[in-house]
């Protein structure tokens, strides 16, 4: 057990001592601001606050965790150790250059969308407006690498400190936007999509077409047996997400009350972990999420756990208020569309931390650093694809955090040019956990 002081616990400084201590580095700790409990504690200890007590293991701290509300403090960010780290402090006692703690609070919290920024056409944070974009390190989950060398400085100190490691993990997610390309999908939008493959001169899928709908031949959205298989040789954590929106200018999935809908999404929760991808409308809506819950578990006949946002486009902190709300338990939306990266600096889970509140919340927030939904320009190939991912893989088994890649059903079906999706999820599936 390790006892730390501070000048007072706030929800914040609970928070964030829990992520670093306990869920990345698994170490108890407690907390204090009695100055003679601290003095009277034998065992391993230090201070946190602005300056030291006497002559015990200290860290310097800034203001953020003793604060309430928003302040738009300029971030000076800087060199250390081979990584890149902010809110630098300069007291010649304390064992880190900078304020782990403050940094980690205000990247996992994401406290730079809750101020000005220019969102992009779908209303979202842009990756570009991230001081980890500007400063180039959100390829690199910073708060688990600051953990570890904090770790060190501990054992330095306290050899006999008693750390339970995490075992790295690897959590695949497929986001279902269309479950089939052009099964069940009625006779006007049939009809019309074929006369828009003609128009295109997309001869072969017109042919395709008629022929999934005749039953010569297997929807080539319906890539869920290749997945199931997958599980079947090797037991993942992985999530199926469904939209069961209704149909618009954003979602285009066949209505969720269609039996064959219902029963490939019961087939694949006999399997694999199935949840929501919420709709476009869903996420400021409260109502419309609840309809969408409510529809996955009908299907399901089980309570509603795990949601992803549709384009990723998550709005803080209402989105995850309504998530709250309806009692889902975990998200996967954290993270850019057009980059991959780690959108709140780290590779382990963490509970979302309402700052307009000040409280921290029952959801637990999954951040994938890696998606097959990306808007890029098609420079990439599948050597550059997996060795993106084999660099991901690399760091994050150092620090025993989460890899989680999120692709589509629609990236490994043959419509797509790109046919190597399907053995680059092989390849992930398949990483030898450590």
């Amino acid at each position: 057990m390790l006892l730390i002081h501070v000048q007072k616990v706030t929800p914040r400084v609970s928070y964030t001592f829990k992520q670093i201590c306990k869920r990345i580095l698994g170490l108890e700790v407690n907390l204090t601001s009695k100055i003679e409990t601290f003095i009277a504690h034998d065992g391993p200890k230090f201070s946190y606050g602005k300056k030291p007590l006497s002559k015990e293991l200290y860290f310097q701290s800034v203001d953020l965790l003793f604060e309430h509300g928003l302040n738009d403090t300029e971030i000076q960010v800087f060199d250390w150790e081979n990584t890149k780290c902010f809110f630098e402090i300069k007291h010649a006692s304390s064992a880190l250059p900078f304020d782990i703690f403050a940094a980690t609070f205000y990247l996992l919290t994401r406290y730079e969308e809750y101020l000005p920024h220019v969102k992009d056409e779908y209303g979202r944070f842009p990756a570009v407006e991230s001081i980890a974009y500007t400063h180039d390190f959100l390829q690199e989950p910073v708060i688990d690498i600051w953990a570890y060398k904090f770790k060190d400085v501990l054992l330095e100190k306290y050899p006999e400190l008693q750390f339970v490691d995490k075992k790295f993990a690897v959590i695949p997610v497929i986001s279902v936007d269309q479950t089939f390309a052009y099964k069940n999908k009625g006779v006007l939008r049939s009809i019309g999509g074929g006369i828009r493959d003609l128009w295109n001169l997309k001869f072969d899928q017109f042919t395709d077409r008629i022929r999934v709908n005749l039953g010569m031949k297997k929807d080539p959205y319906n890539t869920f047996d290749f997945i199931i298989d997958l599980q079947k040789l090797k037991k993942r954590k992985a999530k199926v997400l469904f939209g069961l929106g209704d149909y618009s200018k954003y979602e285009k999935n066949i209505g969720y009350n269609n039996p064959r809908h219902q029963s490939i999404i019961k087939h694949i929760a006999d399997y694999i972990d199935v949840g929501l991808k919420v709709s476009y409308d869903a996420i400021s809506n409260a109502s419309v999420l609840n309809k969408e819950k409510q529809r996955i578990e009908s299907i399901l006949n089980r309570r509603l756990l795990y949601s992803l946002c549709s384009f990723f486009k998550l709005k803080l902190p209402e989105a995850y208020r309504n998530f709250i709300e309806l009692e889902i338990q975990e998200d996967y939306s954290m993270g850019y569309a057009g980059f991959s990266g780690f959108r709140a600096g780290t590779c382990t889970p963490f509970m979302f931390y309402d700052l307009d509140y000040e409280v921290q919340t029952p959801l637990i927030v999954y951040s994938f650093c890696f998606t097959s939904l990306t808007d890029d320009d098609g420079s990439k190939n599948e050597g550059s694809i997996r060795k993106e991912i084999i660099s991901y893989i690399e760091k994050i088994k150092k620090v025993k955090g989460a890899f989680i890649p999120i692709f589509s059903n629609v990236t490994f079906s043959e419509l797509e040019d790109q046919s190597y999706w399907k053995s680059i999820l092989e390849f992930i599936w398949n990483i030898d956990d450590e």
